[in-house]
């Protein structure tokens, strides 16, 4: 069997993203107006899931073992028992490190075609909006090549607002991806869909639980489990704890 090209460039595509060239995997809207092409996968399932844990120690968010590969997670576990103690503290904690679901695409963006598919990150509510889509017979499958739907997509904050929203319209007419390109040059295009598991990073079991160790016990290596608890409290108090949370909460709206 020979190589798998579509892999390999799928691999060097998130090699590149986790250095300066991250843009060139995700992207993420601008403020205002712009017209995108959800593209079909080829397991017909466009609208991917994961489950994040943020909030632990400095680490970006990572893949949470448990809700997407079904292994032991540390942090659900602690996260769960801080739920459990009731007091209003231990609820704070535990929901900041709860895991939680966001959503991914492959798009084109319309006048931007050159730079291929590349993976929108987006909120619930936007979701909902694609499912509904795909589910109403006025539309059906939007992300057809030949005779799918391009959306268009209003994003910014409303006027008070603390994240940015995200409103979808698809376009009244059905149109193919590649309306300029040949055959053998949307092929091509499509074939640069990343390997979705590949962008994001994904910690075992046990690097999970020496990351909360790690976050627990603070710079100053206690030992004592009430003391790792109380640095922990005290950690998830400052505005600095929950940036990362935010600063995703605020690009997937």
């Amino acid at each position: 069997m020979g190589i798998d090209l579509k892999k390999m460039r799928a691999k060097k595509l998130a090699l590149e993203s986790r250095g300066d060239g991250r843009s060139s995997a995700f992207w993420r809207p601008q403020e205002g107006e712009q017209t995108i092409r959800v593209i079909p996968t080829s397991d017909g399932d466009p609208f991917k899931d994961f489950w994040f844990h943020y909030n632990v120690g400095k680490n970006s968010g990572f893949l949470c073992p448990k809700k997407n590969y079904g292994e032991e997670c540390s942090v659900c576990e602690f996260a769960s028992k801080l739920w459990r103690e009731g007091d209003d503290d231990s609820k704070k904690m535990a929901k900041s490190l709860f895991s939680r679901q966001r959503f991914f695409s492959p798009v084109f963006v319309r006048g931007e075609e050159q730079n291929g598919v590349r993976v929108w990150g987006y909120g619930k509510m936007a979701y909902e909006t694609l499912l509904n889509l795909v589910l109403n017979p006025e539309y059906g499958d939007i992300t057809d090549v030949d005779a799918g739907t391009d959306l268009v997509m209003k994003y910014g904050k409303p006027p008070g607002g603390q994240f940015p929203l995200t409103k979808l319209t698809p376009k009244r007419s059905t149109s193919p991806v590649c309306a300029d390109k040949t055959s053998e040059e949307c092929a091509e295009l499509l074939e640069s869909i990343p390997e979705f598991e590949d962008l994001f990073e994904r910690k075992t079991s046990v690097e999970v639980k020496a990351m909360l160790d790690e976050h627990l016990l603070g710079d100053d290596g206690a030992e004592e489990s009430s003391t790792e608890t109380v640095k922990y409290s005290s950690s998830q108090s400052g505005g600095d704890s929950s940036s990362v949370s935010e600063a995703f909460e605020e690009l997937l709206g």
